[in-house]
């Protein structure tokens, strides 16, 4: 072990962050990039957009579950999850040099529609993210210690991956999206495999002193259908309704009139939401109680990511359906009125779709600013003192603030920026806090598989976001509903996670009073 990880120094913890950062800011080019192209460049509608983009969940659905679970059982080159970062990376970097030549690799095929190239290359790099975003937190997680140390590692990940977002919103504004891809390739392959080398694992998890074991073999994690099952239940609507949308996309299987399966689902939800929030924890036993509280944590992040998701992939139709009504550019007022009167060599379509982008790039760079500075500064030490679970709620309350803003006056590009900073508070919390509040409500010794877990609560309600929201954002004429949508999803996720028991740093095992636990 080198000395600045066995101090748990600032320069480790960067490094640590580093493979996150990889994967975080592939993200970044795919959220910057994505839509975009296939709007501007290729012409697809906002549910085929929405189609491309369902690639995500279903990645993440295959992807972080089954090798949160693998690599909790593998030791391979002196780490279980290393190796997974840097297949990840390198699949990720290839996937991400496709993406801006979707429209030649339909022409090398000979096919007709692009639509099923974009969700290939999409879901390859989908696939790749998730095969290394699960290791690279599950790490952070293996070689901290509970308590602070963990907490300031996530808000480290954070502070990193969010300087980076910044700096590629900064090139995708400033130059264009192809600059950003292009730097996207490179960074994301560099910090795949460079950083996990300067890291020693843990033989045995739990035990975050890599040097502390050496002798005996870990022990195997075995895991049934039935505990994922019973592990994820406030998830079961979230999970129903995924299914039946991705057999209604694969299958011959007709889709179910009047919405009554989406309604099904949506009770369901809403009964074992209330039902898990319901469920009492005691902080006696990481086995027993801390399985209430991960279950808690899944009902009260699950909302989230609706509105985080639905802003990610149909914003740039709020700012093109806004760009009429819009008075200025980045800084400078009138300036889309002297931009279409220019003179310059493009049509007067592709200047309004580079305006759409560069906004698009602005606004994300706006939102990942605030949530890269404030992390480390003020994130870490507002959860020392007042407690992770509420920190992060009364952070929600400010990206809920941010999307309210955005609807009501979100007329102006500065406008749309600033409001998109207060966004920002939210998202920096989002992105940090959670995973230290249930990486500390689970067993060490499947970090991986409850990793992989908790992300199913990220990834099911993308399908929501996706199908949900584009159909309804492709129906109505006013795309600034959008930001209704999201602010109300956020605002029930943040009333949940106040409901959440804050995770003790230290679990006593009392057999008296585990025995007295609900049964589950």
């Amino acid at each position: 072990m080198l000395p600045f990880q066995k101090r748990l120094s600032n320069g480790f913890y960067a490094i640590l962050s580093l493979p996150a950062t990889a994967m975080g800011f592939g993200l970044v080019v795919q959220i910057a990039a994505l839509s975009w192209l296939l709007s501007t460049k290729y012409g697809l509608n906002l549910q085929e957009i929405g189609l491309v983009w369902a690639t995500g969940p279903l990645a993440g659905i295959l992807g972080q579950v089954i090798i949160g679970i693998v690599s909790d059982n593998v030791w391979v080159w002196n780490g279980r999850r290393r190796i997974f970062i840097w297949i990840g990376g390198v699949i990720a970097a290839l996937g991400l040099l496709a993406l801006p030549n979707i429209g030649l690799i339909q022409n090398v095929l000979g096919l007709e529609g692009v639509l099923g190239i974009a969700i290939i290359v999409s879901l390859s790099i989908d696939l790749a993210i998730n095969v290394s975003f699960n290791p690279t937190r599950s790490l952070i997680a293996d070689v901290t210690p509970e308590g602070r140390p963990r907490t300031k590692g996530f808000t480290w990940m954070q502070t990193v991956s969010g300087s980076f977002g910044v700096l590629g919103y900064f090139i995708g504004a400033v130059f264009n999206n192809y600059v950003l891809i292009y730097f996207g390739v490179f960074l994301v392959f560099v910090f795949s495999i460079l950083p996990p080398f300067f890291i020693k694992e843990p033989r045995f998890l739990g035990v975050a002193d890599a040097d502390e074991i050496k002798t005996e073999k870990p022990p195997k994690n075995k895991v049934s259908l039935w505990e994922i099952m019973r592990t994820i239940l406030p998830l079961w609507g979230f999970l129903l309704y995924a299914l039946y949308i991705i057999l209604t996309k694969v299958t011959p299987m007709p889709i179910i009139p009047g919405y009554k399966l989406e309604m099904v689902a949506a009770a369901l939800t809403v009964v074992l939401i209330i039902y898990t929030l319901s469920k009492k924890e005691r902080g006696i036993s990481r086995e027993r109680d801390g399985f209430i509280g991960f279950r808690k944590v899944l009902a009260a992040h699950s909302f989230t990511w609706i509105g985080v998701q639905a802003m990610f992939i149909y914003f740039f139709a709020f700012v093109k359906y806004r760009i009429p009504d819009l008075s200025g550019d980045l800084f400078e007022p009138g300036y889309l009125t002297s931009f279409l009167s220019s003179p310059s060599d493009a049509s007067g379509f592709d200047q309004v779709n580079n305006l759409i982008g560069s906004i698009t790039n602005w606004s994300f760079l706006s939102l990942n600013l605030v949530a890269a500075i404030i992390p480390v500064l003020l994130l870490e030490p507002l959860a020392a003192r007042f407690g992770r679970v509420k920190t992060h709620a009364t952070s929600l309350l400010f990206l809920t603030l941010g999307y309210l803003g955005l609807y009501l006056a979100g007329f102006s590009p500065m406008l749309i920026y600033a409001f998109m900073g207060v966004a920002g508070i939210g998202w920096a919390a989002t992105i940090s806090l959670p995973f230290a509040i249930m990486s500390q409500k689970i067993p060490q010794t499947k970090m991986g598989m409850y990793m992989g877990l908790f992300n199913l609560s990220v990834v099911l309600p993308q399908f929501v976001a996706s199908f949900a929201v584009g159909e309804y954002l492709d129906k109505v004429e006013n795309q600034a509903s959008l930001f209704l949508i999201c602010a109300g999803t956020v605002l029930v996720s943040a009333i949940t996670w106040y409901l959440v028991k804050e995770p003790a740093d230290v679990y006593t095992e009392n057999p008296v009073l585990i025995e007295e636990q609900i049964n589950l």
